[in-house]
């Protein structure tokens, strides 16, 4: 669908999202019925921080909105998208925040449907959480149709993520980071390389790495991107004061310290292995970076 073009995939990711939306409802409106506060004792089991338990495991509220945090880096994928919009300065602001804030709020609705519903324990560690509780509070016909429609609306998320990776590695080729032919345009006006070039990049990836892994180092990645967005911002704030700014951050000095400050927290708040693979990670393609792309890159 992306090597379509923007206006195809935009299309049917719509209609995807569509069918996972009705599917939250059905199971919000199945669920919430039968919530019972009790479920809710004790609300913080393991404590706030991260911290390893007697088992081996690292738990904690933090150690787990470490992990959890991959739902949240679709809504930067809208930015990449900056270039093909009609509308960018109005757009963008309407996109980012308005899905961030949407998105919590069924976030929010279905966590406390789900763990009201019965207690957290009896499918915590199950594949298909959201299904179970409804076979468990005797509806297998809402089960399956929340199970199929989780299949079928996955892609979704596939092509919100290879949307805003392929982009990246897009400019990063037309700026010579990258092999520029990569940046190299169709006659649709889709960047067929690059996409295709990200494709094998994650095929790979997934191909060799088990998933929790691959989401937990992508989290300290996204993590740190975020971390230095901010940065740069309050940078840019001292070296380019006058700048236009399309763009403008409300409280910037506010925000941006709290950005960065979160960001540091949640990244310690990941497994201490994420955290080593991360350094590796960063030093290869710093290497990268010195052997093969500064002296390539474009600058402006």
């Amino acid at each position: 669908m992306l090597l379509f073009g923007t206006r195809e995939s935009a299309t049917v990711n719509a209609i995807l999202v569509i069918v996972k939306v009705v599917a939250l409802a059905v199971f919000v409106a199945v669920a919430l019925p039968a919530f019972d506060a009790a479920n809710l004792e004790p609300f913080s089991p393991y404590g706030f921080a991260k911290h390893m338990t007697p088992d081996g495991v690292e738990r904690g509220v933090m150690a787990a909105a470490a992990i959890i945090f991959f739902a949240f880096y679709g809504f930067d994928a809208i930015a990449t998208a900056a270039e093909e919009a009609k509308n960018p300065d109005r757009d963008l602001k309407i996109g980012i925040v308005g899905s961030m804030l949407v998105c919590v709020a069924i976030y929010i609705l279905v966590a406390v449907a789900a763990v009201g519903a019965i207690a957290y324990g009896r499918f915590a560690n199950s594949p298909e959480p959201l299904a179970l509780i409804l076979r468990e509070l005797g509806q297998p016909l809402a089960a399956q149709y929340l199970a199929i429609s989780a299949v079928i609306a996955l892609p979704t998320v596939i092509l919100a993520f290879f949307f805003g990776q392929s982009r990246i590695f897009f400019t990063m080729a037309r700026d010579g980071l990258l092999p520029t032919a990569l940046a190299k345009l169709s006659p649709r006006g889709t960047p067929v390389r690059i996409t295709i070039f990200t494709a094998v990049v994650v095929a790979i990836l997934a191909g060799f790495i088990p998933l929790d892994e691959l989401a937990a180092l992508a989290n300290a990645g996204t993590l740190a991107a975020f971390a230095a967005v901010s940065l740069c911002m309050l940078i840019m704030r001292v070296r380019a004061p006058d700048a236009p700014r399309i763009f403008r951050v409300p409280f910037a000095w506010e925000v941006g310290i709290v950005a960065v400050l979160g960001c540091a927290y949640l990244f310690f708040s990941l497994p201490a292995k994420t955290q080593f693979w991360f350094l590796i990670w960063n030093l290869a393609g710093l290497e990268i970076y010195f052997r093969y792309a500064r002296k390539r890159a474009i600058i402006a």
